[in-house]
């Protein structure tokens, strides 16, 4: 359940209620929607029914939500949730976004460059590995916070905003210095103690869902953000594990008209990690979007040869710029720009 306090209820007045309950034994967690402050109940509601809550000077309704995840739920939300990123961008409207980059930022030069090529391709966003989760000890592990340095001198320098991955806890701080979205990867997704934290900030957080996640356990992993106050999620569907040996990963189309109709929040594909091909990589970014994704990741470099990590995978600036044109006239074949 959902409880949502009368607009401007004094501060008082909500202890007051928070205390009336969890006398009766209902825990709950605050958090504010569209500046209306809500409790959501979590478990069940101990020794009140519906209608005695309903009955508090305090409440303005309740809300049942016959979903385990509460504020991801269309139940929740109907109308899908736009997130605002920097100078007037935003995700989850009418506009695709296509967030390009390498997958690690390697050297000053290197950055730069790849920022004005991926702009001038039509691209809105920056990416680029500062921390680098490898599956070796001894692969590039990404230049730390020098990286950060020199990524957000590469989105200020061509305007764009940036995104990088966050791998541990302790570095959110550090992080939200230098980026203008938080991504969350793969192997994080269950990372609930980061998940939590990453709540308790205000920038976007783009969660990637694990490589062996239902989409119910996705979408629960959204839900710990969420829950810690923080509404801007965008959800990344980048490959799943399955037995098929050719590509790296299996791209999982189906779940993107699945997410539109279980939830509020933005959907976005990695069609780079999802195939781990480049010459695959543009003919999936054209079927996420006809199947209602509302942007891509992709993984661009100025010379994909010479990528220190993921080059089987990385596409030229040229073919970024191709993919750009044809996922545009994807976009307006399904109502989209």
């Amino acid at each position: 359940m959902i409880i949502f306090l009368k607009k401007g209820l004094p501060l008082s007045k909500e202890k007051e209620f928070r205390t009336f309950l969890a006398q009766r034994n209902v825990e709950v967690r605050p958090v504010e929607h569209e500046e209306q402050e809500l409790l959501v109940v979590l478990g069940r509601c101990g020794e009140l029914t519906r209608r005695e809550i309903e009955k508090n000077a305090s409440v303005e309704k309740t809300l049942d939500v016959d979903r385990p995840y509460r504020l991801a739920s269309k139940s929740f939300r109907e109308t899908p949730s736009v997130v605002s990123v920097k100078n007037g961008l935003k995700i989850g409207g009418k506009r695709i976004i296509i967030m390009a980059g390498p997958c690690s930022v390697e050297t000053k030069e290197q950055i730069i460059e790849t920022a004005k090529k991926v702009k001038d391709a039509g691209c809105q966003i920056l990416r680029g590995g500062a921390f680098k989760p490898r599956t070796g000890p001894y692969d590039f592990q990404g230049l730390g916070k020098i990286g950060l340095h020199f990524l957000k001198e590469a989105g200020k320098r061509s305007g764009l905003a940036v995104i990088t991955e966050i791998l541990d806890v302790r570095d959110i701080e550090l992080i939200d210095k230098y980026t203008d979205i938080f991504q969350v990867g793969t192997r994080n997704m269950q990372n609930y103690p980061l998940l939590r934290e990453l709540g308790k900030v205000r920038k976007p957080v783009l969660l990637k869902r694990g490589m062996w996640a239902t989409y119910k356990e996705f979408l629960l992993a959204a839900e710990y953000i969420l829950l810690g106050g923080n509404k801007n999620v965008l959800l990344c569907e980048r490959g799943i594990r399955t037995h098929v040996s050719e590509t790296r990963f299996t791209l999982d189309l189906n779940i993107v008209p699945y997410l539109k109709h279980e939830t509020h929040l933005p959907v976005i594909v990695d069609p780079s990690h999802g195939t781990g091909r480049a010459n695959l990589v543009r003919a999936m970014s054209r079927a996420a979007i006809a199947a209602g994704a509302d942007g891509l990741l992709i993984e661009a470099h100025v010379d994909p040869r010479k990528s220190l990590s993921d080059s089987d995978q990385a596409i030229s600036i040229q073919e970024l710029t191709k993919i750009v044109k044809e996922v545009q006239r994807v976009a307006n074949a399904v109502d989209r720009s």
